[in-house]
């Protein structure tokens, strides 16, 4: 199961850094995680300001 960015997210950037599989980046609006691509370790929930970042 992947993690999901929200809405909360304010596209600082600090997510894609983190991620050691490379599943995050900027989309349209906001970052967006890969769900092929993340292997739910957790990293980018715990780097994230706004808590926008949820294990789906």
């Amino acid at each position: 199961m992947a993690h999901v960015i929200s809405d909360e997210c304010v596209s600082c950037g600090t997510c894609e850094a983190e991620c050691p599989v490379g599943a995050i980046s900027q989309g349209e609006s906001k970052y967006e995680i890969d769900a092929d691509a993340c292997v739910d370790c957790g990293a980018c929930e715990s780097v994230c300001p706004t808590g926008a970042i949820l294990a789906e």
